[in-house]
């Protein structure tokens, strides 16, 4: 999607948005004046925007293997690791959002699909250091740079698993009782995204929480988000342009919420 196709798209997003007043669902009402909007510090912001900033200044350059839709910006294979950051590290509003959402739910198996250099990964850990949090990385090179991010911040709940989704996903989904919250960054295409979201749901329940990134960021993206509000197993859904949230209560409604962020 174009740069211009990308903002008409947030113009409408930000047309389509409300503000608190707007929500009646007392679900979203507290999920969204206590997490979401939430706006005060936890002790783990710190810790990880330090290692951010390490990576924004890191030159060393490293060889990329691309499974998914690969970078919008970077087509080369061998990258900086400057570079990937400053391409494919999700910003820190999203990161702590992330962050906010795992400290409030607390689920116990956590999946991230896409490590990348491993912020996010660190944030999610970082938030229920009891939870077994399991990230999935296609590119090894790319693994061990973020390993060696957890060892810096002495992350010892997170599991990381190497190699094509395809093949991985599955045999992970195995070994664990259910799924309690996913982040979903491991492909930016239409079939891939869906097939893993199916699969996920096989250990979804009543109380898990699933966040899709990059909502917006191509035409088959945008065709994954709409088919995942409009899945049975969906209850409710939240739209923050950049992330799109979905649960599972079956003891409320199924609705649809667009909301400022």
């Amino acid at each position: 999607m174009s740069i211009t196709q990308q903002a008409l798209e947030y113009l409408l997003y930000r047309v389509r948005s409300f503000k608190l007043h707007g929500v009646h669902s007392p679900f979203v009402f507290n999920l969204y004046n206590q997490v979401i909007l939430h706006n005060g510090a936890f002790y783990a912001y710190p810790r990880v925007e330090a290692v951010r900033e390490d990576l924004l200044l890191d030159n060393r350059t490293i060889e990329v293997t691309d499974l998914g839709a690969g970078s919008n910006t970077i087509k080369y294979k061998n990258r900086k690791i400057s570079d990937i950051s400053r391409t494919s590290l999700k910003p820190a509003k999203y990161s702590q959002l992330l962050f906010r959402l795992v400290n409030y739910y607390q689920p116990k198996y956590v999946f991230e699909l896409g490590t990348s250099l491993g912020i996010t990964t660190a944030y999610l850990a970082e938030a229920a250091r009891k939870a077994h949090v399991y990230t999935f990385e296609g590119c090894p090179n790319i693994a061990k740079e973020a390993k060696k991010n957890f060892d810096y911040l002495h992350l010892r709940n997170i599991t990381q698993i190497s190699g094509n989704l395809d093949e991985t996903l599955k045999l992970q989904l195995e070994q664990i009782p259910q799924l309690d919250f996913a982040f979903f960054d491991g492909n930016h295409r239409y079939e891939p995204t869906m097939y893993y979201f199916e699969q996920c749901l096989a250990k979804a329940h009543e109380k898990s929480v699933f966040v899709i990134d990059d909502i917006y960021w191509s035409s088959e993206m945008k065709r994954v988000w709409q088919e995942i509000k409009k899945h049975p197993q969906v209850g409710q859904t939240i739209d923050l342009y950049f992330v799109g949230l979905v649960f599972f209560r079956t003891s409320q409604p199924k609705e649809h919420f667009t909301l400022a962020f």
